[in-house]
């Protein structure tokens, strides 16, 4: 049986995430036959996006959404939720599996082909701990898109950051104006949240619940802050700065991706949607007299292939994928597309506004049980997970949250500037988890290889800043659209940043001053990266060297269409998410941002695929 185990999860592993056979053999034989049984049991759910998927497609049709990700399944449920209007739906990867829904296995899903594996160009200033000093930058390919490889993280972001979208000319999206379109997505199981005028929706398609069955780390992480000054309280309600367990899409057991949420319930029901999977979009059809986009260019199986929209082409690529395909078809800074070959058709800011955020993991051991993966998974794991609980259940670990305004005028204003969530493990227990984050291995041994050979047990803190004011961008790498953009994220450039960063961190190390993280004996891992040594140690400095070494994405990159009026020179869709000065074309995913939200942003882009729908159906005189 357990020869029988390690192959079918060698197996499992190397077609969901070709994950290194080194990597997978470090577990425990125990470990294999669990995860089988898990894979024997899911096997019956191994194709969730079954809907009407084509290999023969229609000459035309009334909508093509690009991007199956979390905006775009979101997207074209409702569109075709008109039985006369004939949708298609493009994703360049494949569908989603069970062993990807695992909650704990979150992290080999960077190492697999539903991640696009973006990587961003070297730098002197940031990401000084990974290989060739470039961050990986994880982006789902792959029905459900980065739902699919996200921690599952549900937050809806700050009422000021709504309302500064709408301040900037862009009506509609204040923050009172957007509530009915949480509550339409959400379908919240949060017992406690708020009930005021914020309350969360129930009937939403997106399952939200708090994770269960957390470890001492998360008691003592809620507890110590909360003796730190902040309440417990529902961080999605009136009052974001709070602390509170880890709200997160969970639904039956598993992860609850947008592939799941919008497209699954409807399999068999709609003949209206087609979908097309392991097909590349590279490029909208832009008519260069009228200015008016009439269809796609995609390639699958080697085949270069047209498809028409009679009414219009909805790009949901993502924050990367969108700009690129954007450019590629002639909209876009008018210099970088001639520099290329690229006639441009319309002249816009396509690629600037880039915004992402970043959290420099801090370590800590205990005295306590930490979560391990070997040992979770044991005869009782298989029995848990399917009734709903149990380890197996925490999205990567992620166990608890809180939010801080660290500047005095922001905490009057009710608007943190900080985030900081705790990780019942360390960065040793998981071999995926190195090459997740592409870390250098010097740097990886120097730092957590006595731990590992120890079996120290350890914890994490992330302290995202959440408003950065620095601004990357994307550009078009060739005229190729199978070779990856370039990107610059430009960490750090405005020294607010770091500064916010460092104080962060700084903030971290408070929580292990009070009680409930001395009652673990919680204590920072004295271990330093050898080029930050020469800094006092935990001093302000250090832990500036520390962030430039460690500059970890949290994987919400956003901005680079950003939406905006016609007189806003950056602004590339209005406030309908049209393009300027393009007909029959939208963005809807979360390059439409003007500012990131402080939060987690893919329960926001559930809400601009909701809001993109309902302004789609208004303009083409849809009443349901």
């Amino acid at each position: 049986m357990q020869t029988v185990a390690r192959l079918i999860f060698l197996t499992a592993l190397t077609q969901c995430c070709s994950l290194d056979t080194t990597v997978a053999q470090s577990y425990n034989e125990n470990a294999l036959g669990v995860i089988a049984e898990i894979l024997r049991r899911g096997q019956q759910q191994m194709d969730l996006e079954g809907l009407d998927e084509r290999d023969q497609l229609l000459a035309e049709y009334d909508f093509i959404v690009v991007g199956a990700g979390t905006a775009g399944c979101a997207l074209a449920a409702r569109l075709s939720e008109n039985p006369k209007w004939k949708v298609l739906l493009v994703e360049a990867g494949a569908g989603e599996s069970y062993v990807m829904d695992m909650p704990i296995a979150v992290h080999y899903l960077q190492l697999g082909e539903m991640n696009w594996k973006y990587r961003t160009q070297p730098s002197t200033s940031y990401c000084l701990a990974m290989n060739d000093n470039r961050c990986n930058w994880p982006r789902g390919k792959v029905m459900g898109g980065s739902s699919v490889l996200n921690y599952m993280m549900y937050t809806r972001g700050n009422r000021r950051d709504y309302d500064r979208w709408a301040e900037l000319g862009n009506p509609g999206w204040s923050y009172d104006q957007l509530l009915p379109y949480f509550r339409k997505y959400e379908g919240s199981r949060i017992q406690d949240a708020d009930t005021g005028p914020t309350h969360p929706g129930v009937r939403g398609p997106v399952e939200i619940k708090y994770v269960r069955d957390v470890s001492r780390v998360a008691d003592a992480f809620v507890a110590a802050s909360q003796q730190a000054g902040l309440p417990r309280g529902d961080y999605n309600g009136e009052s974001q700065l709070s602390v509170s367990y880890l709200q997160a899409n969970l639904g039956n057991g598993t992860r609850w991706s947008s592939n799941r949420a919008y497209l699954y319930p409807i399999k068999g029901k709609r003949r209206n949607l087609h979908i097309k999977k392991k097909a590349l979009v590279t490029r909208i059809l832009i008519d260069p007299q009228t200015k008016s986009a009439y269809g796609i260019k995609l390639l699958s199986n080697g085949r270069m292939q047209k498809v028409l929209a009679r009414k219009e082409v909805i790009v949901s690529a993502g924050a990367i994928n969108t700009p690129q395909l954007l450019m590629l078809s002639g909209v876009g800074p008018a210099k970088h597309l001639r520099e290329l070959g690229i006639k441009p058709l319309a002249d816009l800011a396509v690629g600037y506004n880039l915004q992402d955020h970043i959290a420099p993991l801090l370590t800590f051991t205990t005295n306590t049980t930490t979560l391990r993966l070997n040992e979770m998974l044991n005869v009782n794991a298989v029995g848990d997970f399917f009734r709903g609980r149990g380890p197996l259940m925490l999205p990567g670990g992620s166990e608890a949250i809180s939010f801080y305004a660290l500047d005095a005028d922001e905490r009057a204003k009710g608007w943190p500037d900080v985030e900081i969530f705790a990780v019942g493990t360390g960065l040793h227990f998981n071999p995926a988890l190195r090459l997740a984050f592409g870390l250098k291995p010097a740097i990886y041994q120097a730092m957590f290889g006595e731990l590992q050979r120890d079996e120290v047990n350890a914890f994490t803190l992330f302290p995202m800043i959440l408003r950065a004011r620095s601004r990357g961008r994307i550009k078009l790498q060739s005229r190729n659209p199978q070779q990856h953009p370039l990107i610059y994220p430009n960490y750090f450039h405005d020294p607010y940043d770091l500064n916010i960063t460092v104080r962060g961190l700084e903030q971290c190390m408070r929580l292990m001053e009070m009680p409930a993280f001395r009652a673990i004996n919680a204590r920072i891992l004295e271990k330093q990266p050898p080029a930050c040594r020469r800094y006092k140690w935990l001093s302000s400095e250090y832990f500036a060297c520390y962030a430039r070494h460690f500059t970890v994405t949290i994987y919400h990159y956003s901005g680079t269409a950003k939406m905006g009026p016609r007189s806003d020179p950056s602004a590339v869709v209005d406030a309908r998410l049209r393009v300027h000065g393009i007909d029959r074309l939208r963005v809807a995913d979360a390059s439409i941002m003007p500012y990131l939200i402080a939060g987690h942003p893919n329960g926001p882009v559930y809400l601009i695929a909701e809001k993109a729908a309902d302004m789609i159906k208004q303009d083409h005189n849809y009443i349901a």
